[in-house]
């Protein structure tokens, strides 16, 4: 389909009332994705003055606010025990300018950003992203009331952890937050492929995953903003407070306005209704123990490969915060900045690295998308280098190239692994992946603090220890998994030839139960070239 032909069907797509009902849908779940990152990394954000009033974590030298003449951060954070930090006095004057309190790092809050959050998260996902996929009408009749139900559960949460007094509370609500959070996307994606045919649902889908870069940024210009102001001195209270307002209000205007759509009946074409058919038709069981048998060294190594490079965008979210913290930024010139490079760079990025790749694959075939994979994480790894190596305000300026690079990933890399896995497993497979990269990547960060003390106990301060782990973790992942991307280009080759003889074998019997289907349908090949 040209160019011409998609805007004529987008422009007769906008002079249906139903369709503009769809649009007001989705920007529904635009936004509730966008409270869904918002209320996620929030705790990144506020994690220092929140440590320091309930007391959790690393304690470390920092800038004395409340001082008549404050010690600059930077010298402050050179000192690496309480006494020298108490007693030190800057150009032999300033006495008094440091304080040795806690820094809002260190296992504790590790514990809370990952495995707190990560597993209840995951976990719940699995069942509900099986649950969206297969479901029955008589038992999930009000999907769009799941998901509001959803969404209100968490945003409470976020609220709630605005008035926390230990440790505990936060922990408990940081659970709660990964358990509303997992009915999510499930939930909305489905929805969206219901509203929306099968011509636009790829756009309509983008455009619910501009949600993610839209709400990290907010999290940094809320977080930063709101507690900077210091609203009747409960700063970063109010930024829990305002995060989890929005999403109640949503929960209740999606639980009043959305209706539920016929599942599956929008716009397919014939083979997708064959396709949906038979996906109903076959258990839970069969599909695993499908998937389990497709489970082949490419995707295998496809999941490792993105593990590791999901870690990497983990340990960078988890302590950009606490870095440029280091670096003695204030809360308002972090905010300033990271307000808009994530949304801007992350967001070309994902568009740009759709668009290339399926450029590639025209001329290449599927390992085209590896090649894309491989060497936007290499071009992209001195910018995050640059990151760490250049003071401020350079270190922000090479940080919106390699969001724009180094975000191609995300989407190729969920291209290739629905062209790799038959088209009736591909839901159970894509939330086999996010279980796994979650996982595996959500809980990298719980390794810093151990080779941050490493580099401590071998003589380096408090900011350099934490620059030369994020060398290790940032960049350094970035450089490992383009390796592992392009040794999977090894087998790549011989597990698409034996997924295609595969669906060949199986669809011969599906016609004569079902309909007449394509000899190719749901093979690699063909998904390679959709919509081309």
């Amino acid at each position: 389909m040209n160019t011409s032909e998609k805007s004529a069907k987008f422009f007769s797509f906008l002079s249906s009332k139903q369709n503009l009902y769809s649009i007001y849908v989705l920007l529904l779940f635009l936004i509730t994705y966008l409270l869904n990152q918002l209320d996620r990394y929030m705790l990144a954000i506020v994690t220092k003055p929140l440590a320091q009033e309930i007391h959790y974590g690393d304690q470390g030298c920092m800038t004395n606010t409340s001082a008549a003449s404050p010690s600059p951060q930077v010298a402050c954070q050179k000192l690496t025990n309480q006494s020298s930090c108490t007693q030190f006095i800057y150009n032999e004057t300033i006495f008094g300018g440091c304080k040795w309190d806690y820094t809002g790092q260190g296992f504790d809050y590790q514990i809370l950003a990952g495995p707190i959050f990560i597993l209840i998260y995951t976990f719940a996902a699995i069942p509900v992203g099986i649950a969206a996929d297969l479901y029955n009408r008589k038992f999930f009749t009000y999907m769009q009331v799941l998901l509001g139900i959803s969404l209100i559960f968490w945003s409470v949460c976020t609220l709630l952890s605005g008035f926390v007094t230990s440790y505990w509370q936060l922990a408990l609500l940081r659970f709660g937050l990964g358990l509303g959070e997992a009915g999510c996307t499930p939930f909305a994606t489905s929805l969206i492929a219901d509203y929306f045919g099968q011509e636009l649902r790829g756009l309509a889908m983008g455009v619910y995953n501009w949600g993610i870069y839209t709400g990290y940024s907010l999290s940094y210009a809320l977080g930063n903003f709101i507690t900077d102001a210091n609203i009747n001195n409960q700063g970063w209270r109010w930024s829990f407070i305002i995060a989890g307002i929005p999403g109640i209000v949503i929960g209740f205007i999606i639980l009043l306005t959305v209706k539920e759509p016929k599942r599956g009946q929008k716009n397919l074409p014939s083979t997708t209704k064959i396709e949906s058919s038979i996906g109903n038709a076959t258990s839970t069981k069969e599909k695993f123990k499908q998937m389990f048998k497709l489970m082949r060294p490419s995707l295998l190594l496809l999941c490792i490969a993105s593990s590791i490079r999901n870690a990497a965008g983990y340990v960078w979210a988890y302590n950009t915060q606490v870095y440029f913290d280091g670096l003695g930024q204030t809360p308002t010139q972090i905010g300033t900045w990271m307000s808009w490079i994530p949304v801007v760079g992350g967001s070309i990025g994902v568009v740009f690295g759709g668009f290339i790749s399926d450029r590639v694959v025209k001329r290449t075939g599927p390992h085209g998308r590896i090649w894309v994979l491989a060497l936007s994480q290499i071009m992209s790894s001195p910018f995050a280098a640059g990151v760490l190596f250049l003071d401020p305000p350079y270190c922000y300026f090479s940080l919106l190239p390699n969001y724009i690079i180094g975000e191609m990933w995300v989407g190729v890399a969920l291209a290739v692994l629905v062209e790799l896995v038959p088209a009736d497993v591909r839901t159970t497979a894509v939330a086999a992946y996010f279980f796994i990269i979650s996982n595996i990547g959500g809980n990298m960060p719980l390794l810093v603090p151990s080779v941050k003390r490493a580099f401590i106990n071998a003589g380096y301060g408090e900011v350099d220890s934490l620059r030369n782990t994020l060398y290790l973790f940032f960049p350094g992942e970035y450089i490992l998994g383009a390796v592992l991307f392009l040794v999977s280009l090894v087998v790549l080759h011989r597990d698409i030839e034996y997924i295609k003889q595969q669906q060949e074998e199986k669809v011969p019997a599906k016609e004569d139960t079902h309909s007449q289907m394509p000899s190719n349908y749901g093979s690699a090949s063909t998904l390679a070239t959709d919509d081309q």
